[in-house]
């Protein structure tokens, strides 16, 4: 293939599926889990008899009875139709953002064709054999190959181009891979490699400060199609977090490390089912578990590039908290950083003031009072969440104007341990018990984000707080 064709084909590629997100929505309603919907697309052929049978199998174990009897009724009737403005809408969104990424027309063009066929049953319908571009078809076949051979090796990735051939894949195509399957699939690593994909980049454009703001801010408005509950989410998140570290006077770099978190942050939320997120009522146990992997799966994807690591690292805390009750790892205390706890502060805001499949919207006064219960309640950092709420027009609260939330005994528990007294000297000096020493010691390392007597003694005189004892 020409050098031209060789780059379009890697872009295309990469960017053919990131479109799913723009119909799960509607693709769960009527077929139910939209990740395994789109697993078994890979054991039919799209446009065939053997895909309609498939849509109606999944059709039939949606909703009650009646539903169940329309949707089966309407996909007969229409053989798919609504299948079909599923894939339009999916290149459309995939074309916008190849766009918004600065991507050339050739790629853009490409991209309109991820669901043709060659014998030109796919879409856009008509479109065949050798008007489909050239990239599209090696992609088309690199596709299923990769597939089936994680399932079934070379023999079972053969076996199904083979199938497939002359049908909806290129045969020249095909038989250019099944001449080289053994070094080609052979090859494959088990998981993708970072430095292997950028190596394999025929023009590599690096992306950097605002132009890299510019395409994380597409990935994240493309993540929020993913349900109408989050449409401009990430975004929201993003600046709200933001300008909560600059209140809070963040250095500019952790402000810009947490604002590109909070695009991101929702990044696995595409690695969980529709039929999770857009349930009306409560999760099952399971359900609850596979809705906690969309942080994992952000930790994943975010730390195979060396660029984003740090950003990686606040995103997959959003769910996090202090008091070790968070996801999907389950730390507390010093272990969370400050820009950690701004954005799980900022993320909880924002859920709370919007609403949700199983519950209205909180009313803006209400979500404050509901975020300060979880400062109260040592799961959010107090000093986060004030910075927060001011900073989406709250008036700061004057009740407590103690750094990091502190009590007033807490206070004079940090101030002698600053001073190396002992939790005995403590006890002794305040009149209460080593025991009782201990656990404000403990909840003050939470609120404070330390784990030792110099992290305490820092922060202690950061703020004011040693107080001198009276000579005798």
């Amino acid at each position: 293939m020409p050098s031209a064709d060789r780059r379009t084909t890697f872009w295309v590629a990469l960017l053919a599926w990131v479109g799913c997100t723009a119909d799960s929505y509607e693709l769960a309603a009527r077929f139910g889990d939209d990740v395994a919907l789109r697993a078994g697309t890979y054991e039919v052929e799209l446009g065939s008899p053997e895909m309609l049978g498939f849509l109606v199998r999944r059709a039939a174990t949606v909703g009650g009875p009646v539903h169940r009897a329309r949707s089966v009724g309407s996909l007969l009737a229409t053989r798919a139709a609504e299948v079909r403005t599923s894939m339009v809408a999916h290149c459309q969104v995939t074309g916008q953002l190849a766009a918004r990424l600065g991507f050339d027309p050739a790629v853009r063009e490409c991209l309109t064709q991820t669901f043709a066929r060659w014998d030109g049953r796919g879409e856009p319908a008509g479109l065949a054999g050798e008007d489909i571009a050239l990239p599209v078809r090696v992609v088309h076949v690199a596709d299923l190959a990769e597939v089936h051979h994680r399932i079934g090796g070379v023999d079972g990735a053969v076996a199904e181009l083979l199938r497939r051939r002359g049908a909806s894949l290129d045969p020249d195509v095909v038989d250019a891979l099944i001449d080289h399957a053994e070094p080609l699939l052979d090859g494959l690593p088990d998981e993708s490699s970072w430095a292997e994909l950028i190596a394999a980049d025929p023009a590599p454009r690096p992306l950097r400060n605002a132009e890299l703001d510019r395409a994380l801010e597409a990935i994240a408005d493309f993540v929020d199609l993913k349900s109408p509950w989050f449409t401009g989410r990430s975004r929201e998140i993003a600046d709200l977090a933001a300008a909560a570290a600059t209140k809070l006077g963040l250095p500019e770099a952790d402000v810009q490390t947490v604002r590109r978190a909070g695009l991101l942050q929702g990044l696995g939320r595409t690695g969980v089912p529709n039929t999770i997120w857009d349930k009306p009522g409560p999760l099952t146990e399971l359900e609850r578990e596979r809705m906690q992997l969309h942080a994992y799966y952000t930790s994943r994807v975010l730390r195979r590039m060396p660029a984003l690591v740090d950003v990686a690292e606040v995103a997959s805390m959003v769910q996090e908290r202090l008091d070790g009750s968070g996801y999907h790892r389950g730390i507390s205390g010093s272990a969370i950083p400050m820009t950690a706890r701004v954005l799980a502060a900022a993320d909880c805001y924002h859920a709370l003031t919007r609403p949700r499949p199983h519950r209205p919207a909180r009313s803006a006064a209400q979500a404050a009072l509901d975020l300060r219960a979880e400062a109260a309640a040592g799961r959010l950092a107090p000093d986060a969440v004030e910075a927060v709420l001011v900073s989406a027009g709250h008036r700061a609260h004057r009740a407590s104007v103690s750094p990091a939330g502190l009590t007033p005994r807490e206070i004079e528990v940090l101030s002698l341990v600053a001073q190396a007294a002992t939790s005995r000297q403590v006890a002794q000096q305040l009149g209460i018990s080593p025991k009782t020493v201990g656990n404000h010691i403990e909840r003050i390392y939470q609120k404070i984000g330390v784990s030792t007597r110099a992290g305490a003694a820092l922060f202690a005189m950061e703020h004011g707080l040693v107080v001198r004892s009276p000579a005798p």
